[in-house]
């Protein structure tokens, strides 16, 4: 099976949490601490990492946060995957020529292939989906005045 680091997880939540408690007020990261339970020191890297990949804005100020800087239908969760995978690339690269030849030439391939399947999958889902998965659930929004009039 494979395992998402919590980096990944906590990213996933964090948007989701955005996407699913906007309000006309952005997202605060104490907000997304308190609900979601993601150390504060985690969230912080890993939004200001959404901001600079375009998954979300960043909203400075007293009442300043976070929103999404694109419908939730145009965010894919291969989207938030890709920029944890290139933070986490870049504090532990792995050498391609380092390993055995079975590694090398039988399990990596395997491994990349399960990877470009899952992505595909990711790829395919949107924070949209999984913010009617949560209504569905009957998870309240923080925010009862929340309206979408994305199109």
């Amino acid at each position: 099976m494979f395992r998402l680091s919590r980096k990944t997880l906590f990213a996933i939540e964090a948007v989701l949490d955005i996407a699913y408690h906007a309000s006309a007020n952005p997202v605060q990261s104490r907000e997304i601490t308190r609900r979601q339970g993601i150390p504060r020191r985690y969230l912080e890297q890993v939004l200001q990492n959404l901001v600079r990949a375009g998954v979300l804005t960043g909203v400075r100020g007293p009442r300043g946060g976070y929103r999404l800087a694109r419908e939730r239908r145009r965010i894919t969760l291969a989207d938030i995957v890709d920029v944890v995978n290139e933070m986490e690339a870049r504090t532990d690269p792995v050498e391609e020529a380092d390993g055995s030849p079975l590694g090398i030439h039988v399990v990596r391939p395997l491994w990349r292939q399960l990877s470009d399947e899952c992505m595909a999958q990711l790829a395919q889902t949107t924070i949209q989906d999984l913010c009617n998965q949560a209504r569905d659930a009957g998870i309240e929004s923080e925010d009862s005045d929340r309206h979408d009039y994305t199109i």
